[in-house]
């Protein structure tokens, strides 16, 4: 089944939950709301948002979950420098064969990595998730399998518990633990790409929301830019929104420091306020 329109949403920290969220509502504000997508693709932070906005909780609502201190998740700090990132991943990747190859040494450096334990790190999603149920629309939420690198899509009929799939999308690799799902090991979707866009092929109109943008710090086997490139060679309407100046400030250098997501909230919503770029740009 295909369906017209398709909302992306990318990776990027807490800080990028927190901006995606004030992108969201900045642009229902501007009377462009991108909330009623027949298909919702979430990778990491945007796995968090998309099952967020399944939920039908109220947009306004879930803004203040990201701006009121009394309705925020208690999250476990994190030191995430995406400098340092880009170049361990630069070491681990030498000499690489494929992109599958590229995915399995990443499930490996994950896999024998120390991190808090995986129940912990379980009760921080389930915290920020306002129902833990699968939505009746269609998400599809991305993680890689740790010892094979397959990239698997979870949805409602996988078989996965939504608190458990929104996990794995977001296990950062030597950050946070792999995710156990049916006896199996699954990391963070955003070491595929960091918004997985190319799987919104077969939509007709396609809107990107990318905290790292198409140039991000962290290699990857499906780049953003070659991705719309093809989608737009294809047919596709696809429009792409990345943070701005004032964004990508408020979002800090540490994306996973739980302090910046007042500032990344509201720089989204007035980012968002400006309404949607142009599609061709």
């Amino acid at each position: 089944m295909l369906e017209d329109h398709a909302l992306v949403l990318g990776g990027g920290g807490v800080a990028g939950i927190a901006w995606i969220t004030g992108v969201v509502a900045g642009l229902a504000d501007a009377g462009q709301d991108v909330t009623g997508a027949d298909l919702i693709i979430g990778t990491s932070a945007g796995a968090n948002v998309a099952a967020q906005i399944g939920s039908a909780l109220p947009l306004e609502e879930l803004f203040a979950r990201q701006t009121d201190p009394a309705l925020q998740a208690k999250e476990i700090p994190a030191e995430l420098s995406l400098a340092q990132v880009a170049a361990d991943w630069a070491e681990i990747m030498a000499g690489v064969t494929s992109a599958q190859d590229a995915l399995r040494r990443a499930g490996a450096y994950a896999l024998a990595a120390r991190t808090v334990p995986e129940a912990e790190r379980r009760a921080v999603i389930e915290s920020r998730l306002p129902s833990h149920e699968w939505p009746s629309r269609r998400i599809v939420l991305v993680a890689v399998e740790a010892e094979t690198g397959e990239a698997v899509e979870f949805d409602s009929e996988s078989g996965a518990g939504l608190v458990d799939a929104v996990a794995a999308s977001c296990a950062v690799p030597g950050v946070w633990p792999p995710v156990t799902i049916g006896g199996r090991r699954y990391i963070d979707g955003g070491v595929r790409s960091s918004d997985n866009a190319d799987l919104a092929d077969g939509s007709e109109r396609i809107v990107v929301i990318s905290p790292l943008g198409y140039d991000s710090p962290i290699q990857s086997p499906v780049p953003l830019r070659d991705v719309v490139r093809q989608l737009r060679a294809r047919g596709a309407e696809v429009t792409v929104i990345v943070p701005d100046q004032a964004s990508a400030a408020a979002m800090g250098a540490n994306p996973l420091d739980p302090g910046t997501r007042v500032p990344a909230a509201e720089a989204g919503r007035a980012q968002g306020r400006e309404g949607l770029p142009d599609a061709a740009g």
